[in-house]
């Protein structure tokens, strides 16, 4: 399984702003290894980093895209899934039953579900509005998602154990085909090896070492 090491920084050393510019994520390992095994065009540059103190994990997306595109026209839930968005999916163990997903847009919207193998996803189910905490901007050559999740649901969750977590980091760019509709690009950090495009899986997942 692919490998992300959690660097441990003070508690109380960063707050998140939506820039993730804080001087505290100069200590992450960056993570720059996504691809997409099921489209052969380019992806734009990911840079992710996480952190974490004695009380949260902490996660920075920075895409280096300026063409960001978000869909309002449905409810929340549709749009978000038919939007540029970056993803984190965290799993107890291998069965994935359940597993647990974030998805977040670019306007900081999250569309958090409980899942169960076969895509059978719980929407009702939501993150502890107390234990998460995202913001996001965009710049003028990126945008950046930032969050903070504490520890406590992640041990509440059974998803953090023995310090570590299995996590799949995603991302979805949706860009206009030549009928002038938006289709998705599937960007992942761990290739799943699936024929079709499906992070609802398995071997999409890689280890976070929270030193």
């Amino acid at each position: 399984m692919n490998n992300y090491y959690v660097q441990n920084i003070p508690i109380k050393s960063l707050s998140i702003n939506g820039k993730a510019n804080a001087d505290a994520w100069k200590q992450a390992n960056v993570l720059i290894d996504f691809q997409s095994p099921w489209d052969s065009g380019p992806i734009a540059p990911i840079k992710f980093r996480a952190l974490h103190d004695a009380e949260n994990f902490y996660f920075s997306f920075c895409v280096l895209d300026t063409e960001v595109y978000t869909d309002t026209s449905a409810n929340k839930d549709q749009n978000i899934g038919n939007s540029d968005r970056v993803e984190l999916f965290f799993r107890s163990d291998a069965s994935l039953n359940p597993y647990y997903c974030l998805e977040i847009d670019t306007t900081v919207r999250i569309m958090d579900f409980e899942a169960r193998p076969g895509k059978n996803f719980d929407f009702d189910w939501n993150w502890p509005i107390q234990d998460i905490n995202v913001l996001s901007s965009i710049q003028n050559t990126c945008f950046v998602v930032e969050g903070a999740i504490s520890l406590n649901s992640l041990c509440d969750l059974n998803l953090l154990k023995e310090n570590k977590i299995e996590i799949g980091v995603f991302r979805a760019k949706y860009n206009k085909n030549g009928q002038g509709k938006f289709t998705p690009t599937w960007i992942t950090w761990v290739d799943p090896k699936t024929e079709d495009p499906n992070f609802h899986i398995s071997s999409s997942f890689g280890v976070f070492h929270l030193e």
